[in-house]
């Protein structure tokens, strides 16, 4: 016998005892259902003559005779009352679903539910009516029990309390899905009025002639099978176009349907109608000597796209913000409105007697000016000069100092040529210089409409217009300046900008204080936006230890945000966030939301000169790496000289932000360029991203300003602690003098045999080879010390291994464990 005909035998078995078993449920279920119809109708007479059941002289009344009378009085008189219907109902359709494989109905489904109810309502009718046929036995005699147990109104209540438990369970019916769908509804009767508008246009000729095409497909599919039912019996069609479409299957292409007045078996066309579930293609016969051929594809399998859309779709997208949902953002009452305003006022006399000073000035050296003119900021007057034909721009450049001497100005700034522009820039000190409140730049538009992930309003520029830069782009940003020039006005101002616009569920900062006195105020916020080491009581960190360990920490956080992004197949944070946002990523595998983390150094000269390449090193590294997971440093020195300010920091901050200096050495360390020492203090600045400068008058806010945002802030409802960043334990962090060698960890001989086959003595190494923590790790090494495996503590250098191969190990750890 061939493969294919074997195949088809056993098909074949397969079928007639599906068909068996189908028919055998069905006649089951009918005989029931016909018995109990007929029980209820007759059982008065009928239960009186069951007790001769084998009397032949005795007639039932049941249609079914003295067995369908019996099943009667046992099912529903001496069972479970009228309820026992469900048994005919479940047998009938599961009958049903083995002979012709019906889709919708779905046997575990059924079976589960017909046993709910089974259990359910006969006690409920028990406990409603005293009808016996209505609750059986098994109703009255529950009750009973339970109204002696907890009275009629607590079964009341228990029949009520399952009943709400099973809607819940079987339908994942929940106040939050109610009210969703009472909101929806509007919008569902709109989507209805449309689906009309659209089910009114006319069909076209061919939407036409493809529909009695498929009316003709459909009778020849009838009139093949006959009456059996067929997967073409569930056919949900659509419109032709979406069901129906032709393929030729020779080269003979001048057939089309619209012109074709042969039989459908007869055209050399495939069919293809999908299904709900399948996709059905019938190819014809050729002749009549030929069979029809009936190909059916499976659906594609649910992809992790498909799953994530319809968890957005059931449950919308995740949002993040309903950690804090009550959480209300900083008001604009909390800024301080000044009295002199924030419209920028220049004398008129002013103006036209700085004119007529660089003219002169220009003039006593040869040079003409065919055209200026001048652009009032609040700070500072850009006079902007076209001078005549043939004049050399160094020659200008280099009378700054006559040009400053001639106007009796603090300090100007010669821009030669203005990026973008024919001219030469002078920018002149106003005499009376107008405040930039934080307030303005807050409520300015640019500001407020900014789509930006970490938005910065910075101030004014000198056109007045308020300068609002990105700091996820710049990625960090180098703060320099001398003593008292607007340095911490300008990290307030910062901060302020960002509790504006951000959430604390969006971003968290990490504040390192050295002078212990500039971000205190900032601590009434911590747990709404500070981030700190598990083992702090302050999160704002002045101690240089904890930054030392803190940065370290920055770096482990760090390392876990790449692998969560590469686990999620994503290159940044933002697409990271959007695909958690979507329900893409399982939390059960490690995934959560990534907040921004904001780490500012108020006086970083300070850590360079106490703790040198141990602040420098992390640094570095996060400054080259952190920016795609989201960590962004902000770093302020008023120290801004080589030694402090290296060429490893310069290279990995190209965002950079100089306030006034004492020589042209500070500012082009800071700026890599003069123009720093020209400034006039008082929070006038210099913003670069690398390429040019823009010279920027600082938003003001003031201590009181801060304290009050602070604290509307601090007295809202906020998490329980502050962000913990990762545990961190250096090389140092134990002493083997206190170390219970009885105690010792599980992992101890594993660690021992690591160390001595590397014979490389650090906590590092443990981490990579047994995939442990800092902690544990540092643990196992104070462990190993104490036993003698390795030396003591020896700066940046691995320990010293002291057991030289795998025999005296083992010696000693037999040694260890006799003891």
């Amino acid at each position: 016998m061939d493969e294919p005909t074997l195949i088809s035998s056993q098909n074949s078995r397969k079928n007639v005892i599906k068909t068996i078993v189908g028919v055998i449920f069905t006649t089951l279920g009918l005989f029931l259902l016909i018995s109990f119809v007929s029980y209820c109708l007759n059982y008065q007479n009928d239960q009186s003559q069951l007790s001769n059941f084998w009397d032949r002289e005795i007639v039932a009344e049941n249609v079914m005779g003295k067995i369908g009378a019996y099943l009667g009085e046992l099912f529903i008189y001496h069972g479970i009352g009228i309820t026992a219907f469900f048994l005919p109902i479940f047998f009938i359709l599961f009958g049903l679903k083995i002979l012709f494989g019906f889709k919708k109905i779905k046997p575990f489904k059924l079976f589960y539910n017909c046993l709910f109810f089974l259990i359910w309502l006969p006690i409920l009718l028990g406990f409603a009516t005293k009808i016996g046929i209505l609750h059986g036995v098994m109703g009255y005699e529950v009750n009973d029990f339970m109204n002696m147990l907890i009275g009629k109104i607590g079964m009341g209540i228990l029949l009520f309390v399952s009943l709400i438990l099973y809607i819940v369970i079987n339908w994942k019916i929940t106040p939050d899905k109610i009210s969703a769908s009472l909101e929806k509804r509007s919008q569902g009767l709109k989507d209805e009025e449309s689906e009309e508008i659209e089910s009114a246009e006319p069909i076209s000729k061919n939407n036409k002639e493809e529909e009695d095409l498929l009316a003709k497909f459909n009778e020849e599919v009838s009139q093949q099978k006959g009456n059996k039912p067929d997967i073409f019996d569930d056919l949900v069609l659509d419109t032709p176009k979406k069901t129906i479409q032709s393929i030729e299957l020779t080269p003979d292409t001048s057939h089309d349907y619209s012109n074709s007045s042969d039989e459908l078996g007869t055209q050399k066309k495939t069919t293809s109608i999908k299904t709900q579930e399948t996709l059905v293609e019938t190819l014809p016969a050729k002749d009549e000597h030929d069979v029809a051929l009936t190909i059916e594809k499976a659906p594609e399998e649910d992809t992790v796209e498909k799953i994530a859309a319809d968890l957005v779709q059931k449950h919308g997208e995740y949002d993040h913000r309903l950690d804090l949902p009550k959480y209300k953002f900083p008001t604009l009452d909390l800024l301080r409105k000044y009295e002199t305003g924030d419209n920028v006022t220049v004398n008129q006399q002013e103006l036209e007697r700085n004119k007529n000073k660089i003219v002169e000035t220009l003039a006593n050296y040869g040079i003409g000016i065919s055209q200026i003119k001048a652009t009032i900021g609040p700070t500072v007057t850009l006079y902007e000069i076209v001078p005549e034909a043939g004049v050399r721009i160094s020659k200008i450049k280099n009378l700054e100092d006559d040009i400053a001497l001639s106007l009796s100005a603090l300090g100007i700034r010669i821009i030669a040529p203005i990026p973008g522009k024919g001219t030469i820039g002078i920018e002149v000190p106003n005499s009376n210089p107008t405040m930039v409140s934080m307030r303005s730049v807050i409520a300015s538009n640019k500001f407020q409409q900014a789509k930006m992930d970490l938005p910065i309003a910075f101030g004014k520029t000198i056109e007045n217009e308020t300068f609002v830069a990105d700091l996820s782009k710049m990625p960090h940003l180098l703060m320099a300046g001398a003593t008292g020039q607007g340095k911490s006005v300008g990290l307030n101002a910062i901060i302020a900008s960002l509790l504006y616009k951000k959430h604390p569920t969006e971003l968290k900062f990490v504040m390192v204080d050295p002078k212990k006195v500039e971000l205190t105020l900032y601590s009434k916020i911590e747990r709404h936006y500070l981030a700190k080491l598990p083992d702090s009581e302050d999160a704002i960190i002045t101690d240089n230890t904890k930054v030392i360990h803190t940065l370290n920490s920055l770096c482990i956080e760090m390392d876990d945000r790449y692998e969560l992004l590469k686990n999620a197949f994503v290159r940044n944070i933002k697409e990271y966030n959007e695909k958690f946002k979507q329900r893409k990523l399982n939390p059960e595998h490690g995934h959560r939301y990534l907040p921004y983390i904001v780490l500012i150094v108020d006086e970083f000269a300070d850590l360079i000169m106490t703790a040198g390449k141990e602040v420098e090193t992390p640094i570095a590294r996060l400054a080259q790496l952190a920016r795609a997971v989201g960590i962004h440093l902000i770093i302020a020195t008023q120290r801004p000289s080589v030694n402090v300010i290296t060429g490893i920091i310069k290279a990995n901050f190209p965002a950079r932000v100089a306030f006034r200096v004492t020589s042209k050495i500070d500012s082009r360390t800071i700026l890599d360029s003069s123009g720093a020492d020209q400034l006039i203090g008082k929070g006038d600045m210099l913003f670069t991203t690398g390429n040019e400068l823009v010279r920027l008058q600082c938003a003001f806010v003031d201590t009181p300003e801060v304290d009050d945002i602070t604290e509307y802030i601090g007295s809202q409802a906020g998490y329980p602690d502050a962000f913990l960043l990762p545990e961190y334990v250096g090389e140092d962090g134990g002493s083997a003098l206190d170390i219970d060698l009885s105690e010792r960890d599980s992992l101890f001989e594993d660690a021992a045999r690591v160390i001595v086959l590397a014979q490389q003595g650090s906590a590092s190494l443990l981490q990579r080879k047994l995939k442990l923590g800092y902690n544990r790790a540092g643990r196992l090494i104070d462990q190993l010390e104490a036993a003698g495996v390795v030396g003591p503590f020896e700066g940046s250098k691995a320990r010293q291994v002291l057991i030289q191969d795998e025999m005296s190990l083992e010696q000693l750890l037999n040694n260890l464990n006799q003891n």
